[in-house]
């Protein structure tokens, strides 16, 4: 099979791993790379052997591209997607799928306008760790899952990011940040939830640059970074999920744990693709380390893509699909916006692999 020609954009601090991990890809070759800062994209092809380098638009115009990574940061996501969209490309983004509902709309729209692909991080549920707790599931290990619990416990990246002012911007914080790979691994668990509780604050206000040439900046934040609350899933299990940068004296919380009525599974953290997933069944009081169901790396980011141009080939759904990436955008929003409003949000969106309900229902619904 030929490899499908795909190009970068955004050059940033994320892409390194990609150009690495994309390296030997079979599905994908890396043929271009653009950043608005153009020493950027020519510091990365220096770096990684990539044969050109364009601005944006003069890369949406390569006929040979048919692909687009799109790695910029996440305000920037839905218009990169839109615009390769027109351009008539595929197009995988980096998590979120964009910043509010009505531009993942947008996007999702676009593409079965033009019967073209769009796929979005992260792919870390893929992996080994998430895979070994859902066969777990699937075999009845743990009986009825009718419970989780998922914790990002953290004091934020201001420390070691070189330029972190966007993660405190409208469209960051710790839920659009991080949130996307606990809830991704939940829903790849549980399936599609259903309804949304929380509370969220913002309990640090003022942040400074820890590191980089910015060191000492300071930062007004400006989203929530501490969010706490509950979601209801259709299969009748409830989590409970916190997602914070305002915890600076660590933490002893698991990353995630499922509750069934057998048993119990603990797992790694959901923002790598491998880890331990160990099992805890009822009068024990050992926890039982089970084998993975495959080997992979701690750090596999490009598995999605791969995944997502062998199901163009094949013509059929790819895991790391944009209407699943709605699905948990609109999930990570509703603890917000279930703050603000004081009540539960009842989700209009859903999402099963192989089943793509469409986001007009969730526009109507509206």
């Amino acid at each position: 099979m030929k490899k499908m020609k795909a190009g970068i954009i955004g050059c940033g601090n994320i892409s390194g791993i990609y150009f690495t991990n994309l390296k030997n890809s079979p599905w994908v070759e890396i043929v271009a790379c653009a950043d608005l800062i153009i020493e950027n994209a020519k510091a990365k092809a220096d770096e990684f052997n990539i044969p050109n380098v364009y601005t944006v638009e003069e890369m949406l115009a390569q006929t040979d591209i048919e692909f687009i990574i799109n790695l910029t940061i996440p305000s920037s996501h839905a218009n990169v997607d839109i615009a390769s969209l027109e351009a008539g490309k595929h197009v995988y983004s980096e998590k979120p799928l964009a910043i509010t509902l009505d531009e993942g709309r947008r996007v999702l729209n676009l593409a079965d306008q033009k019967g073209l692909r769009v796929g979005c991080a992260p792919d870390t549920f893929l992996g080994s760790g998430v895979q070994t707790a859902k066969a777990a599931i699937e075999s009845g290990l743990i009986g009825r899952p009718i419970a989780a619990t998922a914790f990002m416990m953290g004091s934020g990246p201001e420390a070691w990011h070189p330029n972190p002012e966007f993660f405190y911007a409208s469209g960051g914080g710790p839920m659009m940040d991080m949130g996307p790979y606990y809830v991704s691994a939940l829903v790849e668990l549980l399936g599609p939830a259903s309804r949304i509780s929380a509370s969220t604050g913002i309990q640090i206000p003022d942040r400074v640059v820890g590191s980089g040439p910015l060191e000492g900046k300071p930062i007004t934040v400006q989203t929530p970074t501490h969010l706490a609350g509950t979601m209801d899933f259709e299969n009748g299990a409830i989590a409970t999920m916190i997602t914070s940068f305002d915890i600076f004296g660590g933490s002893g919380l698991p990353w995630l744990e499922i509750y069934g009525t057998q048993g119990s599974l603990s797992l790694g953290d959901p923002n790598f693709f491998n880890g331990e997933v160990k099992l805890r069944k009822p009068g024990s009081e050992e926890w039982e380390l089970l084998d993975p169901v495959f080997e992979c790396g701690k750090n596999e980011r490009g598995l999605g893509i791969d995944d997502m141009i062998q199901s163009i080939h094949e013509q059929k759904d790819h895991r790391v699909s944009a209407r699943l990436a709605y699905h948990v955008l609109e999930i990570m929003q509703s603890f917000q916006q279930s703050s603000l409003e004081g009540r539960h949000i009842v989700l209009q969106s859903t999402y099963r692999y192989g089943r793509l309900p469409s986001p007009q229902q969730a526009e109507s619904a509206e």
